[in-house]
């Protein structure tokens, strides 16, 4: 069997997993639980012998395990290994968690094993060498995902929540099928790397790339469908771990995978851009007022779909893969562990007032942030060629210049000790140093794989322009909202805030999710 076959056993184990926990899907299944820990585990094996392989013998695709064009097949580049291995270590430690998390449930069996066949699927889809066996693991993911989140069926939020997606899943999974078969119709093959260096040729495969986005957008949860992912709280936490650090990557996958296609269609990218940016924004003004912690996370993974959505708008694929992997690590983690978090927090004993930052202290801590930006940018420019950073990658940077503003005027607060002062200066240092490397590894990682961003035009620069404005405004309002938040009149703002300003209540209605089943006479 060839070697280039590999990736394919990590789904085979983990589906092997899921059959087994079929059998016994109730309280306790004897040995599933450890059978289950163990495929994941051996998955993990497994991408990282695809990584060795990648490294050994560069990009290639395996043989098709099928006929016409149909079956299975790796992809094995910077982009699938990346994911493979992203996915097999969220998942391995998801189902490790949930082996204890769960002991004792009802339906502790039929729960493991489809969550076994949920990280298979997605294992399915990151690394898809043919059309045919991306938009089959594209549906399979979702299917597994709506039987996760009906684990608790018998409770009306459960039920809405998963119904919602279902909707939004199904019109997405519309969108993926009619964009493959304009692929295979204009390329005349299923081979996704042929499909790409057709598009990279210069092929024009006519309305494919709205149809990617719309499949996207729906995936990652974006403004106004975005409601679903922060009712899904009634999933237990493994689900949410794996939902939020795996699943709603999905749609930014799509995107990073046929990023020579959407370069074609720069008003789709346009597109994307705006909602993704609006997303972004409108996600973390809503997380700010949230009290509860998941629900706070669960905005927060709107807010960062929404900015990986506006850095493959802006063309910047390498760090949106670069976005993924960050966020789906910082996720997993966060909710594993939002129990702890919550006894942590009531422990804490604030020793005195909190220092608030005064509008001059948030205009030092602005400035403040800009040398930082400006100093670490030449460095890294002197290092690796200031003519490598396109117009949309110094966008982003100037964006960065707002969130580590936000973090300086905490430390910039009239009444903040000096110990706070030079330690919030220096993350923030170290968090501009760490940006700039990692970007500069991944697009290094990716060349070759991913295209750079194309020079702009005038619609790219107004949009660039709009991106630095907006978010510009939104750290402002970010670094003030202590202040503000003491005003009587913010009040009223920050309940209409803590309830996403109504849009998911209204989309509600328009559905009919808040309908009561008839009754009969």
């Amino acid at each position: 069997m060839p070697i280039e076959l590999l990736p394919l056993a990590a789904p085979t184990l983990l589906g092997i997993a899921a059959l087994l926990a079929a059998l016994q899907p109730g309280r306790r299944p004897r040995h599933v639980p450890a059978l289950a820990e163990v495929a994941a585990f051996l998955a993990l094996l497994a991408a990282i012998g695809t990584c060795a392989l990648l490294v050994a013998g560069g990009p290639v695709t395996s043989p098709l395990l099928g006929s016409a064009g149909i079956g299975l097949s790796a992809r094995i580049d910077a982009v699938s290994v990346t994911m493979l291995l992203l996915v097999s270590f969220v998942g391995w430690i998801v189902i490790r968690f949930t082996r204890t998390y769960l002991d004792g449930e009802a339906r502790q069996g039929a729960f493991t094993g489809w969550l076994c066949a949920a990280v298979a699927a997605v294992l399915l889809l990151v690394q898809a060498g043919n059309l045919v066996q991306l938009v089959a693991a594209w549906i399979a993911t979702s299917m597994c995902l709506h039987r996760l989140l009906l684990f608790y069926a018998e409770r009306p939020a459960a039920r809405r929540a998963a119904r919602k997606k279902a909707l939004f899943s199904s019109i997405g999974g519309a969108a993926m099928l009619l964009a493959v078969a304009l692929m295979i119709a204009g390329t005349g093959t299923t081979d996704i790397a042929t499909v790409i260096a057709a598009a990279r040729g210069g092929s024009l495969l006519v309305g494919v790339a709205p149809l990617l986005a719309l499949a996207a957008l729906l995936k990652s949860a974006q403004f106004p469908t975005h409601g679903w992912l922060t009712e899904v709280m009634e999933a237990p936490t493994p689900v949410s771990a794996l939902l939020h650090a795996g699943v709603i990557n999905a749609g930014g996958f799509l995107l990073i995978r046929f990023a020579d296609v959407m370069l074609g269609a720069p008003g789709t990218l346009a597109v994307l851009a705006i909602v993704g940016g609006f997303t972004a924004i409108f996600g973390a003004a809503v997380m700010l007022t949230q009290p509860a912690v998941k629900t706070s996370l669960a905005w927060s993974t709107v807010a960062q779909m929404g900015f990986m959505i506006l850095q493959c708008g802006l063309a910047l694929f390498p760090l949106a893969l670069l976005h993924i992997v960050a966020h789906s690590l910082y996720k997993a983690h966060a909710f594993l562990a939002s129990g702890n978090a919550v006894e942590q927090v009531a422990a804490i004993r604030r020793p005195g007032p909190v220092a608030v930052p005064s509008g001059a202290a948030v205009g030092r801590a602005f400035l403040a942030a800009l040398a930082i930006y400006a100093a670490i940018g030449a460095l890294f420019g002197l290092t690796i060629g200031i003519e490598h950073k396109s117009a949309q990658a110094f966008t982003l940077g100037a964006i960065l210049v707002f969130g580590v503003a936000y973090l300086l005027a905490q430390g910039f607060a009239d009444k903040a000790p000096a110990l706070l002062t030079r330690r919030t200066a220096l993350y923030s240092a170290a968090t501009a140093f760490a940006s700039f490397a990692l970007q500069s590894v991944a697009e290094w990682l990716t060349r070759g794989t991913l295209p750079p961003p194309p020079l702009p035009g005038p619609l790219e620069w107004t949009l660039l322009a709009l991106a630095v404005l907006s978010f510009g405004l939104v750290g402002v309002a970010q670094a003030l909202f202590p202040l503000w938040a003491m005003h009587p009149a913010a009040a009223g703002l920050r309940v209409h805030l803590s309830n996403g300003l109504y849009v998911n209540a209204a989309l509600d209605r328009l559905l009919g999710g808040w309908r009561r089943p008839r009754t009969a006479a």
